[in-house]
């Protein structure tokens, strides 16, 4: 097995990078990737939340993103229904949904091939920026076999119904600037300064309160569901208020000077068991 995900420390900055490389493949997921990725989130979503990174870029290997799953695994799995529904419901959506509970800001960098799994991957970022020659899809109806119902929920939330719908009854492939468009990428740059630009876009929002950061993610989460939040689940919300980097982004603004916020500082009450 060549293909693996790792996460790198955080830097200066405090911004850390999660990297999928499968050499040879366009860095395609094979099983153990999809396992590893919740791994390795879940160990950042446990982790103090005042310790650690402040973003993460998620980036393929290579000067490519990720290009859907590793077909040469799927004999092993994907032609009996109780192994095949293990696969999405017990390895793929595990892993999607560890990347939308992380509350520090993940940002898609976005170069080649952005399909299926990587499609997936990328949905469940906050900032998706990609280079002109992008492409974006899921044309599995060409492999004869259709998108998982949970990941369709995670992808239908992005991008909406009516271009999910086309992406996966038409299989189309959306080029950089349809996607724009359609709200699946936040903004298109020349393929050369994909990294440099999810770079700046992530050492920027580390400059900013962590704190408020979390919970602009956490209260997002809650406004995506299809019932809405409760007033219960937005009460622990406010408990901001009385904190250290509350004070200090409202001192700095006062006294005309740079906000010092810095992962010392106490974090609120912990969000509601979902």
């Amino acid at each position: 097995m060549t293909g693996h995900v790792h996460l790198h420390a955080p830097d200066a900055h405090s911004v850390s990078v999660l990297q999928f490389s499968n050499p040879g493949k366009l860095n395609a997921l094979t099983v153990q990737m999809w396992r590893d990725l919740r791994t390795l989130m879940e160990a950042v979503n446990h982790s103090d939340p005042c310790a650690g990174p402040h973003v993460i870029v998620v980036q393929g290997d290579g000067g490519s993103f990720v290009a859907g799953a590793d077909i040469e695994e799927f004999p092993d799995f994907r032609f009996d229904a109780q192994t095949l529904g293990h696969y999405h419901e017990e390895v793929v959506a595990p892993a999607l949904n560890a990347l939308l509970d992380c509350e520090r800001p993940l940002v898609a960098q976005i170069e080649g091939a952005c399909v299926g799994g990587g499609l997936e991957i990328a949905a469940c970022c906050d900032i998706r920026i990609c280079g002109e020659s992008s492409r974006f899809g899921v044309p599995i109806a060409k492999l004869g076999f259709p998108m998982a119902p949970l990941e369709i929920e995670i992808v239908a939330r992005v991008i909406g119904e009516t271009t999910l719908r086309e992406l996966l009854l038409e299989a189309r492939v959306l080029g950089a600037e349809e996607a724009r468009q359609r709200g699946l990428v936040t903004r298109i740059v020349a393929d050369a300064q994909v990294g440099p630009e999810a770079r700046r876009s992530a050492e920027h929002m580390a400059r900013l309160s962590p704190q408020a950061l979390r919970l602009n993610k956490r209260a997002l989460r809650q406004f995506g569901r299809a019932h809405g939040s409760s007033r219960d689940e937005r009460e622990p919300h406010y408990a901001y208020a009385p904190s250290p980097e509350h004070r200090e982004g409202l001192a700095a603004f006062n006294e005309k000077r740079p906000a010092r916020f810095g992962h010392a500082l106490t974090p609120p009450t912990d969000e509601p068991s979902r």
